[in-house]
């Protein structure tokens, strides 16, 4: 009898606060990160025990009135910020010579703030007294109820305040008897499962385009810089708002299958492929603003919360190799791949179906050979393995009013056997 697997899942959920926060406290807590970073910056400190024993009595000191639970998550958040900034350096990408913080946010520990779900207030510590603030709320904020309150962050943006507040949920693992291989693109994600294949048009490099060109119309034509900045981030909040609903929806069906076939995920690992990419300007560009990782880690939390086991392998090669037997594939026109074993097939269902493969080693899940003793023979005329498409198709339709919808279609056809001996079919 196997034994229950638990995983801590962490979501975030933003509140807006009805009252006001006293804005020097803001002020006071940005003076207090930037001297702690100035401190371990010149001293090279990346301890946050270190820090906090070395300057926390002195802040204290200095400032009497300021609960000290503020002074400690400001030594964690100043800790926090140096060692990205040493690794951006490390990289060569720092943009100055020494970090700085500047945004209007301040960390939270449970010593700072009392959340009350029930009422739908929160009682913040502040220099004076404990002020209560109402939380505006929506159905969407239900579901935490039942959730364990980690930390927050108080945030200022334009002239309204926000709580964000992290929630911790134990979920249970189940075991999985396969795995989904997604490969994620630019304008869709595919995903090989043990029914077939599943091509998902996001449409995502249609958006991002869009919004590029837009901005770039904005630059070029508004000489205002109040106005232009707006205007920027409007329809950067916008590009976002759309992408992010897409990132949804998608992660919601790949889950969907997933638990239909009781299976893991797999994805693959792409770790620092921003810093291999090395085209012409513009596909350089237009690969920065796709935001992959994003979509892993929305499908990730998703699938964790559905009792889902993800996991990450290797992607070197998964889009150049056989599924079958290993060998380099060659071209075959524009999206095709063929090897000399006979398999033509989609680059993005290679890449997929390798995916799945890796995944299903990385698991120790072992489901035969690739190829079953009952796959079909060659088709003579065109040289390929012939079987059965399953799949389904989701599409990404915008409306007159600019959201995106979406559209799944099925039919009633099924894999005869493993995807392995499939050839996809584009519909």
């Amino acid at each position: 009898m196997s034994s229950k697997r638990l995983e801590t899942v962490k979501l975030t959920a933003r509140f807006k606060l009805d009252g006001d926060v006293d804005s020097s406290l803001f002020e006071t807590y940005k003076a207090i990160v930037n001297e702690l970073l100035d401190y371990a910056h010149s001293k090279g400190i990346t301890s946050f025990k270190r820090l906090r024993s070395e300057k926390y009595y002195e802040l204290r000191q200095r400032y009497p009135n300021l609960p000290s639970h503020f002074i400690y998550t400001a030594c964690q958040m100043a800790c926090s910020i140096y060692k990205s900034f040493r690794k951006l350096k490390r990289k060569g990408k720092a943009k100055s010579d020494k970090p700085k913080f500047k945004r209007d946010m301040i960390m939270l520990d449970d010593h700072l703030f009392k959340l009350d779900l029930d009422g739908w207030n929160v009682r913040l510590a502040t220099t004076i007294e404990r002020i209560k603030l109402k939380l505006l709320h929506g159905e969407y904020h239900e579901k935490f109820r039942d959730r364990k309150v980690c930390q927050a962050w108080l945030v200022k943006k334009d002239d309204s305040v926000y709580l964000n507040v992290v929630f911790s949920k134990s979920i249970e693992i189940r075991d999985c008897k396969d795995v989904v291989g997604v490969d994620v693109n630019e304008n869709n994600v595919t995903i090989a499962t043990n029914r077939g294949f599943i091509t998902i048009e996001t449409k995502e490099k249609v958006i991002r385009m869009a919004y590029f060109l837009k901005r770039r119309k904005i630059q070029s034509k508004i000489r205002c810089r109040r106005v232009k900045s707006k205007l920027l981030a409007k329809y950067r909040g916008r590009e976002r708002n759309r992408v992010l609903d897409i990132y949804h929806k998608v992660a919601n069906e790949i889950a969907k299958v997933a638990l239909e076939t009781n299976s893991a995920i797999a994805l693959e690992d792409l770790t620092g492929i921003r810093d291999k990419i090395n085209h012409s300007k513009e596909l350089n560009g237009r690969l920065h603003r796709w935001s992959f990782r994003k979509f892993q880690q929305i499908l990730e939390y998703k699938a964790k919360l559905n009792g889902i086991e993800v996991v990450y392998v290797n992607p070197v090669k998964t889009s150049s190799l056989c599924p079958i037997c290993g060998s380099k594939l060659s071209p075959n026109g524009r999206r095709l791949l063929k090897c000399r074993c006979g398999l033509v097939a989609d680059r993005d269902v290679i890449g997929s179906w390798n995916v799945m493969l890796r995944g299903l080693k990385s698991l120790k899940i072992d489901v035969g050979s690739s190829v079953p003793p009952e796959s079909p023979s060659m088709n003579p005329e065109t040289g390929r393995l012939s079987a059965t498409n399953g799949s389904k198709d989701m599409k990404v339709a915008e409306s007159r009013n600019g959201s995106s919808q979406m559209h799944l279609w099925r039919n009633n056809s099924v894999w005869s056997s493993r995807p392995s001996i499939g050839v996809f079919q584009p519909t």
